[in-house]
């Protein structure tokens, strides 16, 4: 690179800390952190009630609650591709 020349990746460059990557991230597309954090929730709930879980056999529990994160993150998602179409389509004015 010349010393004239700007950095092609300066927006990038310049958010360095996890933190401020993540909130940019946050921002662009809000459903998949909170699709990963339905995903730990429903993880922790998982192991807390893997305790408590009377008589049914582990492999049944278990797979309930990879059902239930799997759907988590699913619905996320599928909200996450119909707000982005909403945003593109809807809200975009016409050219």
């Amino acid at each position: 690179m010349s010393s004239g020349q700007e950095s092609v990746f300066s927006e990038y460059e310049a958010d360095t800390s996890q933190t401020s990557k993540l909130l940019r991230k946050f921002r662009e597309t809000p459903f998949v952190p909170i699709g990963m954090a339905g995903f730990a929730m429903v993880v922790g709930y998982g192991l807390y009630k893997l305790k408590h879980r009377g008589e049914m056999k582990m492999s049944l529990h278990l797979i309930h609650m990879r059902v239930a994160a799997q759907g988590f993150v699913v619905g996320a998602i599928t909200c996450g591709v119909l707000y982005s179409m909403f945003r593109e389509h809807v809200l975009k004015p016409k050219e």
